[in-house]
């Protein structure tokens, strides 16, 4: 996917970060939407239908977390939150509302843009064509379509989600290290980001009703890493 073709939804209370957003994505390539609030960024998303949104936390009234769960409703595009610089607890609740990937303020252009086109790659994930499916137990895996189901029933994963899940089931057996993971979903400059990953490795396994203590498609080795179970 080029550039051209994309477009960002950017949504900021603050109109000179706003603008800032806009020219920096512009510059390169993107095609830029912007909004100020929640409601009418729920607006353009609905009518006009990005490629990917860029959420600020703090905005007043819905703020970046519920705007981030009420697109989830229906959407899985890739969402990226605008946090405070060393704030871990607005990094969690992102994740927690669904988001893929976070920028902390401040931010270079090059780091804003780095992290839109890590989201990207990952939207665009490309599969083994030597393997295209993967079953374990009830799980399924169409890596052709990008189609998870459990039990013949669709699980909607976001891009992320479903980078880990697929990475995983195309090494089924294999232990796979956090940083592994970190570099081949996220990229090179995420190695370390360990938590970033328990976050979302957490969160698919709730959509895969997957328990950790009792999996049925996922080992954890704690501080080891994490291994896809072969099908018997």
């Amino acid at each position: 996917m080029s550039p051209s073709k994309i477009t960002v939804l950017t949504v900021d209370d603050d109109t000179h970060i706003l603008r800032m957003l806009q020219r920096i994505l512009e510059l390169e390539g993107f095609d830029v939407l912007t909004a100020q609030e929640g409601d009418s960024a729920l607006n353009v998303f609905v009518n006009q239908k990005p490629d990917v949104a860029l959420l600020d936390v703090r905005m007043p009234g819905m703020d970046g977390y519920e705007l981030c769960r009420k697109i989830r409703e229906f959407s899985e595009i890739p969402i990226i939150m605008v946090t405070a610089k060393g704030n871990e607890e607005e990094k969690v609740q992102g994740f927690d509302a669904g988001a893929d990937d976070y920028v902390t303020k401040p931010f270079s252009a090059r780091e804003l843009v780095a992290r839109v086109n890590a989201v990207l790659r990952r939207t665009s994930w490309q599969e083994d064509k030597n393997k295209p499916t993967f079953s374990c137990k009830d799980l399924t895996i169409d890596f052709t379509r990008q189609r998870v189901k459990i039990a013949g029933s669709d699980v909607n994963l976001t891009a992320t989600e479903y980078a880990i899940l697929s990475y995983l089931a195309q090494n089924a057996g294999c232990l796979i290290t956090p940083d592994s993971l970190l570099r081949k979903v996220w990229g090179e400059e995420y190695a370390g980001e360990t938590h970033l990953l328990q976050v979302n490795m957490s969160r698919l396994r709730k959509k895969l009703k997957d328990e950790a203590h009792d999996s049925s498609y996922i080992i954890t080795r704690p501080g080891i890493g994490y291994m896809a179970i072969k099908n018997q």
